[in-house]
């Protein structure tokens, strides 16, 4: 007869250090939700205390007789940090640049900051929030969701419902649209905020969008039941909807109020430097530190102290090292993508985190966690790291372009066209080829859906 039955068995498997996983989601974070953790910090470490301004010298320790282990060790960690944040490691001719560079940049409110804001009045764990960063990230130009809720979901280590659950509350957000995977959904959720009564509109979007683009008022009557009146309606709502939300604010390339790197041309070479403002400039407490010195202290506070002490340098370690990763991958982008620096995204290179990984000497996952949510400004604009990022083609030289290169080739060639004769595909692959891209015609129209361009007979004007 079956029954339950135990049995012991042996296993492997890898957990992160409570250190570990802080460790990583300092890395990962962009620079409003490290400041945020460095608040929260800052509440619960008494001993952490914050630089003002950023350019003040740590003090270094002047007493050398009778220092503890404890203060030997916290010494050299803040030499360390001195030498990352000291007047002494910033070039003033080099921050004189920076400024004047900033001051340069557009200070329109950008579609991820708009919709940081509105995030930031709702009470969010750190799972959701990492959610929330990863699906902002990932909002192409027009306010389009360019990764699927899988993806969000596995790159932030949470589940897929949560992701879905997230994505849901993104999309209840300004501008009405925002989140969307396609047009379709786009166009529904606006219909949506508008309220009930528009159920033949949202038929319409749904299922016969293609034959209101061509005016087959009659077909999507008959295949509705209603009036031919009613369909011109339905389709007058519609013409007045934005199906590309994102573009009323200043586009992800201009994420200009703050950047966390810089890479600008300085004679005939490009130089990066890091934007320490975005970063919180933290140090160990001279009182507590000098209070775990003392002798007659008592064990249980020498504990208490030793253990903040232990915290909160591995904070601003951990701190040091994400800012050190972050200049890594941006000397190795500026180092690959120079002809993109010089010409613009016409001549952005092919370059991948593998490539990057094995460059920098680190893990392609590390890569992927440093440049999610961070932004370079570079003499082209600003973008995000991940932009850099690509797979793309061998031109008939045997020149290798990006397929952001492609997809940018395919975007001028549409603008250009005669709106009475628009370009067929076939005649964009074509024309591409001519100039020695050759890009197969579902690729084309691949890339010309992921610009928001409609199919030709769609974009005529009669």
């Amino acid at each position: 007869m079956p029954g339950f039955q135990q049995s012991a068995q042996l296993a492997q498997t890898q957990v992160l250090s409570p250190q570990m996983r802080q460790s990583l989601e300092i890395l990962q974070a962009t620079a409003l939700e490290l400041q945020q953790m460095v608040r929260q910090e800052l509440e619960t470490n008494p001993v952490l205390e914050e630089e003002r301004p950023p350019e003040e010298a740590l003090e270094k320790d002047d007493s050398e007789d009778g220092e503890s282990e404890e203060e030997d060790e916290f010494a050299r960690l803040q030499d360390d940090w001195s030498d990352f944040s000291a007047p002494g490691a910033v070039d003033p001719e080099a921050e004189t640049r920076r400024m004047r560079f900033l001051e340069g940049i557009a200070r329109d409110e950008t579609l991820a900051a708009h919709l940081e804001n509105q995030f930031g009045r709702l009470a969010l764990d750190s799972v959701q929030r990492r959610i929330v960063s990863l699906l902002i990230g990932n909002l192409d130009e027009n306010g389009y969701l360019a990764a699927s809720p899988e993806e969000v979901a596995d790159e932030a280590g949470a589940e897929t419902a949560e992701a879905i659950e997230m994505l849901h509350v993104l999309q209840t957000m300004d501008p009405p649209g925002v989140g969307a995977r396609d047009l379709p959904e786009c166009l529904v959720l606006q219909l949506q905020r508008l309220g009930p009564g528009n159920a033949a509109a949202k038929d319409i979007v749904r299922n016969h969008l293609d034959l209101l683009g061509r005016k087959k008022f009659a077909e999507i009557a008959s295949a509705l039941g209603v009036t031919q009146d009613q369909v011109r309606e339905a389709g007058a709502l519609i013409a007045r909807l934005n199906p590309k939300p994102g573009r009323v604010f200043a586009g992800e390339a201009a994420q200009a109020l703050a950047p966390d790197v810089i890479i600008e041309k300085v004679g005939d070479e490009y130089v990066v430097s890091l934007v320490r403002d975005n970063v919180p400039h933290l140090r160990i407490s001279r009182t507590y530190r000098d209070l775990l010195g003392e002798s007659g202290g008592a064990p249980e506070v020498r504990g208490y102290l030793r253990d903040k002490i232990r915290g909160g340098k591995f904070l601003i370690k951990s701190i040091q090292q994400r800012q050190q990763t972050i200049m890594a991958i941006a000397r190795e982008i500026a180092a690959r993508q120079r002809p993109f620096l010089e010409e613009g995204v016409a001549a952005l290179v092919p370059m991948t985190m593998a490539q990057v990984a094995e460059a920098v000497g680190v893990h392609e996952t590390t890569v992927s966690r440093a440049i999610a949510g961070k932004t370079v400004a570079t003499p082209q604009g600003v973008f995000e790291m991940k932009f850099f990022f690509t797979t793309g083609y061998v031109t008939a030289g045997g020149a290798e372009v990006s397929n952001t290169s492609v997809k940018d080739a395919i975007a001028v060639l549409i603008r250009a066209e005669d709106p009475r004769k628009p370009l067929s595909d076939q005649q964009i692959m074509d024309k591409l080829k001519a100039s020695g891209l050759p890009v197969a015609r579902r690729t084309v129209a691949k890339y010309r859906e992921a610009l928001g361009f409609l199919p030709s007979h769609l974009r005529k004007s009669f």
